[in-house]
């Protein structure tokens, strides 16, 4: 059963029906961008760290959130400790912030799964996705 197209309240009821495990949707979530890379939609993945954490989850035992096991992508722009965090700009191309920006701790911290940054406009100063060090969204 593919994912794509399905919202989070239906990745939500094909958890909690164990339709697929929080490992199964997190590889099936970079499988997907894998297969649409052509479209730059992402600068930095985060394969090996969120598979660790998807297969820790166990939601017959956790507290279960709404975002528990849920794969999502972060914009570019919010602070990620330990993953790089570019603002899509060259000078940052190699920055790896020492902290997380409060609204993906949030997320984080209700269970859902970083899987990846997705492109931007540099340093957001735009709304057409062409102006990124990365290169064009398609």
């Amino acid at each position: 059963m593919s994912i794509q197209f399905k919202s989070i309240t239906e990745l939500r009821a094909m958890l909690d029906d164990k339709l697929i495990s929080p490992l199964e949707l997190t590889q099936e979530s970079h499988q997907l961008a894998n297969k649409f890379k052509e479209l730059n939609c992402f600068v930095t993945m985060n394969e090996d760290l969120s598979k660790k954490k998807a297969s820790a989850i166990d939601l017959d035992k956790e507290n279960n959130s709404f975002l528990l096991g849920i794969p999502l992508a972060q914009k570019d722009l919010f602070c990620t400790q330990g993953l790089r965090t570019t603002c899509s700009s060259k000078i940052l191309s190699s920055f790896i912030p020492p902290y997380t920006a409060t609204a993906v701790e949030k997320l984080e911290d209700s269970g859902s799964i970083t899987i990846g940054k997705t492109n931007m406009d540099e340093f957001a100063m735009g709304s057409s996705n062409e102006t990124s060090f990365f290169g064009k969204v398609h």
